[in-house]
Order: C-alpha cells, then structure tokens, then sequence
C-alpha cells in the first residue's frame, strides 16, 4: 500500500536533485565568460590609456620625433658665411709709385700699428715733410686701416656688421671736433659702399685740410685717412688734389683685400670655432685701430710738424 508513494517521493527527489545540477552547471559555465569579458575590458583599458599618453603608440611616437626634430632646427639659426677670411699686410696695401704721390718723403717710413690678431684688423701710417727751406714746408699725413668681422650666430652675419662699423666710421669723421667746412660724397668704383669726407682745421701751426676715405668691401671695411698742410708760410694744398689721391689710394687698398682672398675675393668660411671666428667676436668696432687713427690724424701733424722735424728733413 506504501510503496506508490515513496515512488512518488523519490521521482520528486530525482527532479529536484536534476535541476540542481543543472543550475550548477550553467553556473560554472558563466565563470569563463565573465572572465574572459574582464580580460578584455582591462585590454582595452591598457590600450586606451597607451594611445592618450603617447608612449606605446607609433603614431605618437613619430609625433614626439618631429616635434624634436623642429626644436634641434630652430635652436641652431645659420647666418651667412664670411666673403673674406684674411687681410694683407697693413704696410703693402699701397705701392710705392701711390706711396710717392701721397707722402713723397715718406715712402719708407711706414710704422704698422699693434693688432692682437693681425687676420681680422691691422694699420699703418707714413709721414712726410718736405722742406723748402725760407719757403716753409709741405707737410703729408697717411694712414689705412683694416678691420674684417666673422660671421656667428650671436651676432649676425659678417656682411651685416660690416655695413654697421662703416656707417659708424662715415658719421665719426662728419662730426670731427673741430672740423670746418666738412662735405661728403660717394665714392665711385669703391667696393661695395664708400664715403669720402673732406673737412678744414685751423691749428697753431697752419691749417690743415683732412680727407677720410671709408670702404666697405663684403666683410672687410678700409678707412684711410689722410691729410696736408703747408706750414711756415708755404701754401695750404687743394683739398680736390688730397681728395683726389686718397680715393686712389683707397681704392688700391680695397683691390689688395680682394686679391689677398683669391681672385673675386672669395675664400673658403673659417669654421665658427676657429681662432679667427673668436677673435673677431671679441673685437668691438669702437675698440679698432681705424677710430684711434682717424682721432689721432688730426693730432699728429702738430706733433710731426715740429721745428726739430723740419731740420731732421
């Protein structure tokens, strides 16, 4: 009578033990996939934050090498390069047949002047007296100065200072103390630009009349300085006739350059390390020997002139 029963209960025992089963089953069949799913997740994860900070994306990579690339550019400017790395001597920028027009009694008495570095600035001068006796004297003054700049990337280009000394050379002799009738003109035939600038000064021992001639010649500026006097009653030379000549003479000088260069002057750039670039660095436009001599021309005649030098000529 019992038995249908406790078959009834086991089938119901049977059931339920089978959907147990099932359930478990289909519970630890989810486990992959919910791993799998936050494998992937923390991928993309790793992907995305990779790709905002630029370090594992080649994209991003490339993009830092030409950001570097442009700041290497831009934090080394190139100027131009020097025309003209040497200068002549000083003292054989002129010939002795100029020599002998522009200081007749002088020709051998040219004195270079010190340079602390002979390839970017140099001078020389010569005087002459000519003694005519109860007549008087004739009394001639010269000198020509050399200053060559290099090209840095501090500074600019070599050209570039080379234009801005010959200005300051130009305005220096306009405004001589002392000058009377001052008068400047180009210079043709000169270089790349010239000056000539004439002026008077009256002195103790007579008046004197002062031509200073500046050219500009790619890096290389020439300044030549030159004055006459006629002096215990001999008759003050032309002004035309002094100008005349020291344009020769510069324009002499200025041929010298080029050809110390090479012919058309072109020479190869000295590096920028080299001992010509650092010595021209250092070498300031009011320090050089041309603004000392164009100071000291019209100074050196009253000197020169002396009784003691006419009697020694």
């Amino acid at each position: 009578m019992h038995r249908p029963a406790q078959r009834d209960q086991r089938s119901r025992t049977a059931v339920v033990t089978t959907k147990r089963r099932q359930h478990a089953l289909a519970a630890l069949a989810a486990v992959p996939v919910l791993l799998l799913a936050a494998v992937g997740c923390s991928s993309d994860s790793g992907s995305d934050s990779g790709s905002g900070s630029g370090s594992g994306s080649p994209d991003s990579a490339a993009k830092t090498a030409e950001a570097g690339a442009g700041e290497t550019v831009s934090a080394s400017p190139t100027v131009q390069p020097a025309a003209y790395e040497k200068l002549p001597e000083p003292c054989a920028v002129l010939s002795e047949k100029t020599l002998k027009d522009l200081v007749p009694k002088g020709v051998k008495s040219g004195k270079e002047g010190s340079s602390n570095d002979t390839s970017t600035r140099g001078s020389c001068s010569w005087t002459s007296l000519v003694n005519n006796g109860v007549k008087g004297s004739q009394f001639r003054w010269l000198n020509v100065s050399l200053l060559r700049f290099e090209s840095t990337a501090t500074r600019g280009s070599a050209e570039e200072l080379a234009a801005a000394y010959y200005e300051s050379q130009v305005q220096d002799a306009q405004s001589a103390e002392g000058a009377k009738n001052t008068r400047s003109v180009p210079v043709a035939g000169a270089g790349d630009d010239a000056t000539s600038v004439r002026y008077d000064l009256k002195k103790k021992e007579g008046s004197f009349r002062q031509q200073t001639v500046v050219v500009r010649v790619e890096n290389v500026v020439v300044t030549l300085d030159y004055n006459g006097a006629g002096l215990a009653g001999e008759k003050t030379p032309s002004a035309d006739s002094l100008a005349k000549s020291a344009e020769k003479a510069a324009k002499e000088a200025v041929a010298k350059v080029s050809s110390a260069n090479g012919e058309g002057g072109a020479a190869t750039p000295a590096p920028s390390n080299s001992p010509t670039s650092s010595a021209s660095s250092s070498a300031k436009p009011s320090a050089s020997p041309s603004e000392s001599a164009t100071k000291s021309a019209a100074k050196a005649p009253a000197s020169s002139a002396s009784p003691s030098a006419s009697k020694k000529n």
